[in-house]
């Protein structure tokens, strides 16, 4: 059976999620809020930071704070969220940095309004997304990858999406042909170069090796606490893991990277192979993935669409602008996996 990436119920917005509800949501932990509650930056799910009430003073801004995630309804599954907190807790078991979801009174993680929205709770932890990484951060954070494809890699995801051309390119494609979303001046290109990406790169992805991965690996979800030190490998950690998906290592390893860096991507790879082993035939699979990405993000914005969040946040989707850059963008994707498979096979000869 092939899992979809977009669930396989109705999705739905959050017109229902009142202020009254999140605090609720909160307090059935079993604390207390103040009233105090700030939305967080996320357009997928909806994220809050909650002030609760303290028998003493905070010793930490963070302390009296409790970060609150609903989850869009119909996007995952219970079985789905319960593999991402699965994760995170084997991560936290095997000492990794990793923000868990905090337990209710009877030992769950994950509980659900009336209205059918999940939910969970996660402790406030400070950190600052970089805006880049330098040769010895990006060798720390290749170590910290490693340690979380160890993990990754000892338990099955069994409800959750496996990234292949066909799960995340051709049925965004078909979603996008069947809505009629892209432009007759453009459709022919587009899907040309969509299913000619798909079809030449289907074997590798067949040929490699997949596991739980993180799968929304960037910078933004990047974080680091403090100013480092001698323990500075433990200060880096990553946060959002509902794009958790069964995937080759590389896809984690390449959202990472500026541009198309080969020399960051050694440093890096530095990094993890002190942990790890990684198979850099692989490493063939990251311009189809980058492709990949480019079209399973124009189907992410265009099923949200009817979200009012969208249209404000991706005012130029949809332009005739949009689809020309996108689809030259792929056309040139589609010229680099051409030629990057020779370079590929020269480079390994």
């Amino acid at each position: 059976m092939t899992i979809s990436g977009w669930g396989d119920a109705t999705t739905r917005t959050f017109f229902e999620l009142t202020p009254d509800r999140v605090l609720d949501a909160v307090e059935s932990a079993g604390v207390k809020c103040t009233g105090r509650c700030l939305a967080a930056n996320s357009f997928e799910n909806r994220v809050y930071d909650v002030e609760i009430e303290t028998d003493e003073a905070p010793k930490t801004p963070a302390e009296n704070r409790r970060i609150v995630k609903f989850y869009r309804p119909g996007r995952w599954t219970k079985d789905q969220i319960l593999e991402e907190h699965a994760f995170l807790a084997d991560l936290g078991a095997a000492e990794i940095p990793a923000v868990a979801p905090l337990p209710f009174a009877d030992g769950s993680t994950l509980r659900t309004l009336d209205s059918g929205i999940h939910y969970c709770l996660f402790p406030k932890i400070g950190g600052r997304a970089p805006d880049e990484l330098d040769d010895e951060s990006m060798r720390r954070v290749g170590r910290l990858l490693a340690r979380i494809h160890q993990v990754g890699a000892a338990r099955e995801a069994k409800h959750r999406i496996r990234l292949t051309p066909e799960t995340y390119g051709i049925a965004n494609l078909e979603f996008l042909l069947e809505k009629g979303l892209i432009p007759g001046e453009f459709r022919e290109r587009y899907e040309t170069a969509a299913r000619a990406i798909c079809a030449h790169t289907s074997p590798w992805f067949a040929e490699a090796r997949v596991q739980r991965v993180h799968g929304d690996c960037h910078l933004g979800n990047l974080l680091q606490r403090g100013g480092g030190g001698a323990r500075a490998s433990d200060a880096w950690f990553f946060v959002d893991f509902d794009d958790l998906c069964v995937a080759p290592p590389a896809q984690d390893l390449w959202l990472l990277l500026p541009g198309r860096d080969r020399q960051k991507l050694e440093v890096l790879l530095e990094g993890y192979e002190e942990i790890g082993d990684f198979d850099r035939t692989t490493l063939r699979l990251i311009e189809p993935l980058r492709a990949l990405r480019f079209i399973h993000y124009t189907g992410w914005v265009a099923r949200r669409w009817d979200d009012p969040a969208f249209p404000q946040a991706f005012p130029q989707f949809g332009t005739y602008r949009y689809w020309k850059d996108e689809t030259e963008d792929l056309e040139r994707q589609w010229h680099r996996i051409r030629l990057g498979q020779l370079l590929f096979e020269d480079e390994s000869s």
